[in-house]
């Protein structure tokens, strides 16, 4: 993948044609990689966009059956908004098409630099293929297989009329009305092996008669050995595509990259004063946030990652740069820190915090992602995402400590086993805030916050309100999307000078 200026991407466009040759349908394997030229401003906002997408369908795919007409409907709207293909009829979206190859391999060379992120990527993109390949007619879905060489042989008529019987007895779910509608597939056992132990299928002479319906098993099968193979071979040659100056920002901050609105600038500053913080801590911050209070509030002190974490997070919420050095002064001074050593030793960096000291950045707080992604906790920390970096037997336990109820704590620990982690802070803001679904992705400890006192400040039953205030917060949660969609680049800068900011937090 070569990189040139937009104007000269226009030209080249203009010189070859559309090239719909490229992309002869509107669903593929992403065997081969893209050649083209591409500008870097596009590389960004393809892989954001990607990224929003693969976003929205693990929360989809928690939050819904996946068959559900509310899952299919939901994840049409999302592609349709991020112009990704949805209609596999449509002849004319090749820059719908162009997008989705390009943006996967983004992506694919940003998330194959560890085990997790890998893992995450491939069951994204598994789910994503799965929708679509379903959404596809029967003769397109039969194009399609031959595209990536899974061309199994079609069961005859006379052939299924005579083994009607035994399909039907066979195949869960299928009436012999049915059996005798749906076309059947002769498939290699090797291929089939899922259905066949999950017995679904009919089997004879060392083929599997898969109905239609059930292809997609083999066809998640195939793509599934097919990138794990690709991304275990990117991170091999990952080293040669880091040298790039360009790339090696842009791919390092996608892999914890934060798609939502600006922290940075909070409209409430000044408008909570130093008393409200601990009846705010227990009703309207993340665990994370929690957790670090509560450790303050006991310790009196807190290590440089957990100040970072929780003076940025105190910064986002309203609290002025006069409110905070008060709030940190005085707890410091109730433990081994006096006055004297916090203005010598913690001022500055609090002041660096807010972009009055070195650089003058205005330091943004820190996103679900950076905080799950970078700077694990140690012992005597208190700093990451519990839901993440905490035991299950003690996140249970602080849980319950919660009044969490035990179906609730099941529900977290079910998310938390299988890495949802965002999902699951979304639950504990379900559980907390006595609401049935929150109607919007969690991606900030500010965004929660924001969202918890919007709910709180209603002066309303919350789960009457939440439902006829879902649609308006989903348009100004996109407005704000949108308006932050691009500055990629800026956070990226700002990620770089944190670790500067990093050395005037090293004394404990």
């Amino acid at each position: 993948m070569e990189f040139s200026s937009g104007r000269a991407r226009l030209k080249l466009g203009r010189l070859t044609g559309d090239r719909r040759e490229l992309y002869p349908h509107s669903l593929q394997f992403y065997l081969e990689p893209p050649t083209e030229n591409i500008s870097l401003v596009e590389f960004e906002s393809f892989a954001i966009d990607r990224l929003k997408l693969l976003k929205v369908v693990e929360n989809l795919g928690v939050s819904y059956v996946r068959s559900s007409d509310t899952y299919k409907t939901k994840l049409e709207n999302e592609l349709r908004k991020l112009k990704f293909p949805y209609k596999a009829l449509a002849e004319d979206d090749y820059e719908a098409r162009r997008k989705d190859h390009i943006s996967h391999f983004i992506l694919r060379l940003a998330y194959c630099q560890s085990e997790e992120l890998r893992r995450w990527f491939l069951q994204q993109e598994m789910d994503l293929l799965r929708y679509r390949f379903n959404e596809l007619t029967d003769s397109l879905r039969q194009k399609f297989l031959e595209h990536v060489n899974l061309s199994f042989e079609a069961v005859s008529e006379d052939l299924k009329s005579e083994l009607a019987n035994e399909l039907y007895a066979s195949t869960p779910g299928l009436s012999m009305i049915k059996v005798k509608e749906q076309m059947f597939y002769k498939v290699g056992l090797a291929d089939a092996v899922d259905l066949f132990r999950a017995r679904r299928v009919f089997i004879k002479d060392g083929f599997a008669y898969v109905p239609l319906k059930e292809i997609d098993a083999i066809v998640l099968n195939n793509y599934r050995t097919k990138l794990s193979k690709a991304l275990a071979l990117t991170a091999r040659s990952l080293p040669s595509v880091q040298s790039d100056e360009r790339l090696q920002p842009l791919l390092n901050h996608l892999s914890h990259s934060y798609v939502g609105p600006d922290y940075s600038v909070q409209r409430n500053t000044g408008k909570i004063s130093l008393e409200q913080i601990d009846a705010l801590s227990v009703k309207s911050y993340p665990l994370c946030m929690r957790q670090l209070h509560k450790a303050l509030r006991d310790n009196h002190h807190l290590r440089h990652g957990g100040r970072m974490q929780y003076g940025l997070f105190l910064k986002g919420i309203g609290l002025t740069l006069e409110q905070a050095l008060e709030f940190w002064k005085k707890e410091f001074i109730r433990g081994k820190v006096d006055a004297d050593k916090f203005d010598k030793g913690y001022a500055y960096s609090i002041r660096h915090n807010y972009g009055k000291e070195g650089k003058r950045t205005d330091y943004t707080p820190y996103s679900c992602m950076k905080i799950i992604m970078s700077n694990p906790p140690s012992q005597g920390d208190y700093h990451g995402c519990p839901f993440r970096h905490s035991d299950p037997e003690l996140l249970k336990q602080k849980l319950q400590s919660y009044k969490i109820p035990p179906s609730g704590i099941t529900q977290i620990l079910e998310l938390v086993k299988g890495m949802h982690y965002q999902l699951a802070c979304q639950k504990y803001f379900e559980l907390t805030h006595d609401v049935d679904d929150i109607g919007f992705s969690l991606n900030h400890p500010n965004q929660y916050f924001a969202e918890s006192q919007r709910l709180l400040n209603g002066g309303r039953e919350l789960k009457k309100e939440l439902n006829s205030e879902n649609s308006q917060q989903k348009s100004n949660s996109q407005e704000s999307m949108n308006s932050s969609s691009t500055p990629t680049s800026s956070n990226t800068t700002a990620d770089a000078e944190l670790e500067g900011l990093e050395a005037y937090f090293t004394e404990d």
